[in-house]
């Protein structure tokens, strides 16, 4: 049995309130109803279903179905920008080449928009179908995770966004202690996707994060 067999069901809804809640502008404020949240977001996900709608979930919340504890208050999709037309109900606030942020009511949804290679390529080869409460859902593997955190990482330190890169290195560390997945198989795909420049920063990157691993376990770092 593996340690994703041992996680419980993610109850989606669940985690998206708790995240609300407990965030501390959020508690100031008193401007969400997070109870309503739960609702919105099984309502959210039965909407794709019955229109057909061709999604991968990733983020946080498909993190929780291979890892445990990590903290998410919005919904991230891999999704083609011609289905936006589908679904008129999400508002959307900024867009760019390979983003979409939106609102499904209260609820926060981010979209990475498969006219990116990489997002499609997540999308073709590393999605996977997983069960949540709400219902059976198109989520990305181990893999499909690991390959979009290091693919943002180059741009996030570009931005100095401290905060971000610290949840993203610890994602990947995290999936890659818990599941041991080929690591050199990824930095081989993502060299496909990533300037020689950035491709070195995440080779450091995957570097350091081994060090830290190989200081919990018997697993040899992989020279790069």
């Amino acid at each position: 049995m593996s340690t994703t067999d041992l996680l419980p069901k993610v109850h989606i809804g669940e985690v998206i309130r708790n995240a609300v809640v407990f965030k501390t502008e959020n508690q100031q404020k008193s401007q969400v109803n997070a109870d309503s949240l739960i609702e919105t977001v099984a309502h959210f996900f039965a909407l794709l279903h019955e229109r057909q709608i061709e999604y991968v979930l990733v983020g946080g919340i498909a993190l929780l179905q291979y890892v445990d504890g990590r903290n998410t208050e919005d919904i991230d999709l891999i999704m083609a920008l011609a289905s936006l037309e589908h679904v008129p109900e999400l508002t959307v606030e900024t867009k760019d080449k390979d983003f979409v942020r939106g609102r499904f009511g209260e609820l926060k949804v981010d979209l990475l928009l498969t006219s990116n290679p990489l997002f499609d390529e997540v999308r073709k080869r590393y999605t996977t179908t997983r069960q949540f409460v709400e219902q059976d859902i198109p989520c990305a593997t181990v893999e499909g995770l690991i390959l979009l955190k290091l693919y943002s990482l180059p741009s996030l330190y570009r931005q100095g966004s401290f905060t971000r890169v610290g949840l993203y290195e610890n994602d990947v560390a995290t999936l890659l202690q818990t599941h041991n997945p080929p690591v050199e198989q990824f930095l081989v795909e993502l060299a496909a996707y990533l300037s020689e420049s950035d491709m070195m920063q995440v080779k450091q990157t995957v570097h350091e994060i081994q060090q830290r691993i190989s200081r919990f376990d018997l697993r040899p770092p992989v020279l790069l």
